[in-house]
């Protein structure tokens, strides 16, 4: 081999490489935000809205009902089952030495588009896809949907946290599941938060932890893409 060749062969290999650190976090071919379907169940518990299944714009739980400041961050809403199940998985907690505190959760459309573009303007449109949801794209316009902080006072270092080891091994008896796992994204579309839970009740939050399955496996799996 000529070393011009060689040299060509050189930089295409490093070209390659560099391509594919800058977009590894990325999956470039994967179908998130294409044949967007509009959510038909956004009242039930297991309902999926995810990067493919979109929320009406006006759509609002009508039974969100403000979690006990004494858990939460103040006006902060949750449909009704699932702020008394926070409620009571943040009261036994404090009684084990723990300090689950709940900093965000329902958010409405607009609120949502506002965060979204705050994220694109900032740190431009991959990073914003891959941190935050489009609007309508959200978990939390669900109600059902928690971001939480331990005793640390903040949730971005949540797993670094004596909560998140009390979560892990509890937030299923209430009705709870980690929503984004580690190594999740190709499946998810969003990277891991240890922060974010979500509650489907007990019966599917146990189903779901004890076969290491995410929402999005299980509803593939009963109901079809």
């Amino acid at each position: 081999m000529s070393e011009k060749k060689f040299r060509i062969c050189i930089y295409t290999i490093l070209f390659i490489l560099v391509i594919v650190f800058f977009t590894k976090d990325f999956n470039l071919f994967s179908d998130f935000y294409k044949n967007i379907k509009q959510v038909k169940n956004p009242n039930q518990l297991d309902v999926l809205v995810n990067k493919n299944y979109q929320l009406q714009e006006d759509y609002m739980p009508s039974d969100l009902e403000e979690v006990h400041v004494e858990f939460a961050f103040e006006h902060k809403y949750l449909r009704k089952e699932a702020k008394n199940a926070f409620e009571e998985m943040a009261q036994q907690a404090k009684k084990d030495g723990y300090q689950i505190i709940l900093v965000s959760a329902y958010r409405s459309y607009s609120y949502q588009n506002e965060l979204y573009q705050h994220y694109v303007k900032t740190s431009g449109k991959n990073y914003a896809d891959r941190c935050s949801a489009r609007p309508g794209h959200s978990e939390h316009q669900t109600g059902l949907a928690l971001d939480i902080m331990g005793e640390n006072g903040d949730y971005n270092l949540f797993e670094d946290t004596k909560e998140f080891q009390w979560m892990r091994k509890h937030a299923y008896q209430y009705g709870f599941i980690l929503r984004y796992p580690k190594d999740g994204y190709d499946i998810t579309g969003f990277k891991y938060e240890p922060w974010h839970y979500r509650y489907v009740g007990k019966d599917l939050a146990s189903y779901l932890t004890k076969n290491n399955m995410t929402l999005d496996e299980y509803y593939f799996k009963k109901y079809g893409k």
